[in-house]
């Protein structure tokens, strides 16, 4: 597979077509937290500022480091809006009291009830699936079937998974335990946990090119890695793509897990209509399409175009669950893993 587009030539086709032309002077301004690195967004906001007027200043950074940053600063944060990743951290957020709701007909509209808060202080802008990836030498999909079946003695020294500290982990525990109940998940955890190839380390492409290389069969990362190596420039991890595949798990019950990146207006914001704006446009067709087709996530829209590669993975189902309980039972996913020596 050939690498994919560089954005930046992809962006103009994008975003150009029905936009107005530029406003050389910004008159209004929104401050924008992102946990999203500023080269990968900045296109968007470009274009925001552009159809717009409104200036777009940005302080980029670690999503923990942004929340820990909102919370010393609290009332007197320049921040207007927190862009950040996974609904854990949105939660966590929320319960620290630094967003404020939002009331827009235009986001609730676009943004399915499960992917935004049910009072409105954060929403869903795409979605990151969590799947089983499997060698392709190794592993007959038939084998394959739930993320449950994963603790059965069939893997036994074949998974590589993140560590528990990693919330992408976290969030799918939690998912779990809003599907099973808390007693079957830490049953499953403990079996998973005695079927790891190695002590877990590294980020979700370490674990995709451990299946590669021999290290163990499978592993569970989210797709937008895998997308990023598939047209990355780096010939090595475009290889390593090559020889893993996707499963869809739990297609007979809930779903694939799922999860988000999103947005919310600060509870300091002092541009909050320019704020809301944003984040209309962060989910109108344009900026949609731009994840779909550029970033390698999948819109929180239905119908949006996306690129070759993540269309060659076919449909699948997805878990409906709302993304605040991801958050709601962070906590307790949290000492389920600990519990069972999931390090």
């Amino acid at each position: 597979m050939k690498p994919f587009k560089s954005f930046f030539t992809l962006i103009p086709a994008l975003l150009g077509l029905g936009m107005t032309p530029g406003i050389s002077q910004a008159a209004e301004e929104v401050n924008l937290y992102s946990a999203r690195m500023e080269s990968l967004i900045k296109p968007l906001l470009n274009q925001f500022t552009q159809d717009t007027g409104i200036k777009v200043n940005v302080v980029s950074g670690k999503a923990d480091e942004l929340l820990q940053r909102l919370k010393l600063e609290g009332r007197n944060s320049p921040a207007d809006m927190l862009l950040t990743t996974d609904a854990g951290r949105l939660h966590r957020a929320l319960e620290a009291e630094l967003l404020q709701t939002v009331s827009s007909d235009i986001l609730n509209e676009r943004v399915p009830s499960s992917y935004r808060d049910p009072e409105g202080h954060w929403y869903g802008l795409s979605l990151r699936a969590r799947p089983i990836m499997y060698a392709v030498d190794r592993v007959n999909p038939e084998q394959l079937s739930t993320y449950e079946q994963l603790a059965s003695d069939e893997w036994d020294n074949k998974i590589c998974i993140r560590s528990s500290s990693n919330i992408y982990n976290q969030s799918l525990v939690a998912s779990m335990i809003a599907a099973d109940g808390e007693d079957t998940t830490q049953a499953w955890a403990e079996n998973l946990v005695a079927n790891f190839a190695r002590p877990p380390q590294g980020g979700d492409r370490d674990q995709i090119k451990a299946v590669a290389a021999g290290q163990c069969d499978i592993a569970v990362a989210n797709t937008y890695y895998l997308a990023g190596m598939h047209y990355s420039q780096d010939e090595s991890e475009r290889q390593a793509a090559e020889k893993v595949a996707v499963f869809w798990p739990n297609q007979a019950d809930r779903g694939t897990h799922i999860n988000i990146s999103g947005a919310a207006v600060t509870a300091a914001a002092k541009n909050r209509d320019n704020a809301i704006k944003l984040l209309e446009f962060l989910t109108s067709d344009a900026a949609q399409r731009w994840y779909g087709m550029v970033n390698g996530e999948y819109p929180v829209r239905e119908g949006i175009e996306m690129n070759d590669t993540l269309a060659s993975w076919g449909e699948f189902k997805s878990d409906d669950l709302n993304m605040r309980q991801l958050g709601e039972l962070n906590a307790q996913a949290l000492r389920l893993m600990d519990k069972a020596g999931w390090r």
